[in-house]
């Protein structure tokens, strides 16, 4: 060979060192991506210096020891057990004192669990049950609430959980309209003053391979942040059909996932999570929203089984989003993130250039070695756990609501057929509440499938 020449296989030997080096993602990979002309400047920028963004401690398994903590769970289902052990398996020195659902049977489903699970037993007089239950609990001595109900529901249940100086664990969404927005973010200004912590149910937040991504975007690699796309293509979740002798509040409210009024239709209730992570690694909101939609296989409620919505956010960027829950359809439940510098997608948790060559990727097995809690639904218990007992400041409230009024936008956008905006939405006086409201009889009338392009009043009154 002669001097000053390279053999194909020692540059694919050095190409490799060097792909390498970009997967570890040391110190020393952004200095060695360099400018040819010497400059000592870094590649890479952060988008964010270090310390001017929240990273939650998840370096560990379980919360510190400290005083003992007594929750309250509001809403017994599916979501709200789960959540009632997550918490439980979060710290030594917390239990669960009272419960509170709609229904009775989802009482006392919970109690025996906890009773069988966990040797926790809750008294005949700490299971409170009916629409107004959830005052009776949190009235009862609890330190913390553990709200899981119907979303519609979630704004009145914070706001009288911090009136009484709660700490409150929010499922999401934590709104469905814009009146319940409004509420949770004058609630979450209320919480933070009086120095409760205020912790939702988005656990990407709390997931380590989408922390590590986070900070890897802060930190510059994938350059200033130009788009994206968020999907939550999944099949049908579920329905109750009615039941003789149900009445009409009593049926909506167990099929709830499927009226609108209840759950604020499926790219709110299940979508935002995606539109989250956007918002989120952005850091910003969106300004206006373009969308479509179609109902096709649903049996029950009055909702919509897809969504395509196009947002324009603050700098001009453009994040797609697209949900659909139909069962036989192709599926994809992940974000993408497009930079000037390169991508970043979660279904691989890995961050590649723009020629394809992967530069970082998240070692979900070296966490499962480190770690035995790996689970964010529980981590997230851990967190909160942890910021009040140890007095640190915790308000997620505010930041899931940009999320969640997102999600508002882009679904009413494709109920109506026009384009909604940020300032419009957040001001409207639309409220998905009915006034009629019980577990009797209500106006059935009112709640109907959207048509986009047809006079459409989405205000379920």
């Amino acid at each position: 060979m002669k001097k000053g020449t390279i053999s194909r296989r020692s540059f694919l030997k050095s190409s490799a060192a060097a792909g390498a080096l970009g997967v570890i993602g040391t110190g020393g990979a952004a200095t060695a991506l360099t400018s040819c002309g010497g400059s000592k400047e870094p590649a890479i920028k952060p988008l964010k210096e270090a310390g001017s963004y929240y990273i939650p401690d998840l370096d560990m398994d379980k919360a510190a020891d400290g005083k003992e903590l007594k929750a309250g769970v509001i809403g017994c289902g599916g979501r709200g057990s789960g959540a009632a052990f997550n918490w439980l398996n979060a710290a030594n020195g917390v239990t669960i004192t009272a419960l509170c659902d709609t229904f009775k049977e989802r009482v006392d489903s919970l109690a025996n669990k906890l009773k069988e699970e966990k040797g926790i037993d809750i008294p005949e007089n700490m299971r409170f049950v009916g629409l107004d239950a959830y005052k009776q609990l949190i009235d009862s001595g609890v330190d913390v609430v553990i709200v899981a109900t119907p979303p519609n529901f979630r704004p009145i249940h914070f706001e009288y959980a911090t009136q009484k100086n709660k700490h409150s664990f929010l499922e999401k969404p934590i709104c469905v309209d814009p009146a319940g927005y409004r509420t949770i973010v004058a609630t979450a200004k209320q919480a933070a003053a009086k120095n409760l912590r205020v912790i939702t149910g988005t656990q990407r937040h709390h997931q380590r391979s989408y922390v590590a991504s986070y900070q890897k975007i802060m930190e510059g690699m994938i350059g200033e942040i130009t788009g994206g796309v968020v999907y939550w293509n999944g099949g049908k979740l579920w329905h109750r059909d009615r039941q003789a002798g149900w009445t009409d509040g009593e049926w909506m409210i167990k099929d709830w996932v499927n009226w609108k009024w209840l759950s604020g239709d499926h790219i709110v209730e299940q979508h935002v999570h995606n539109i989250d992570v956007f918002t989120w690694f952005s850091g910003l909101k969106p300004v206006s929203a373009v969308g479509f939609g179609s109902r096709q296989r649903r049996v029950t409620g009055d909702q919509f089984d897809n969504f395509s919505v196009d947002f324009v956010m603050e700098n001009g960027i453009h994040l797609h989003s697209m949900c659909r829950q139909i069962d036989g359809c192709a599926n994809n439940v992940s974000e993408f993130i497009q930079g000037t510098k390169g991508s970043w997608n979660s279904r691989d948790m890995e961050i590649k250039d723009l020629a394809g060559n992967v530069l970082w990727k998240y070692d979900g097995d070296a966490e499962k070695e480190k770690y035995q809690q790996t689970d964010p639904y529980t981590l997230e218990h851990v967190n909160w756990i942890n910021a009040i007992r140890q007095n640190k400041p915790l308000e997620q409230a505010s930041e899931t609501a940009i999320s969640n009024m997102a999600a508002i936008m882009g679904r009413n956008s494709a109920y109506t057929g026009v384009e909604t905006t940020w300032d419009e939405m957040t001001a409207s006086p639309e409220n998905y509440m009915p006034e009629d409201v019980s577990l009797g009889k209500m106006d059935m009338s009112k709640f109907t499938v959207p048509v986009a392009g047809k006079a459409y009043v989405p205000r379920n009154k």
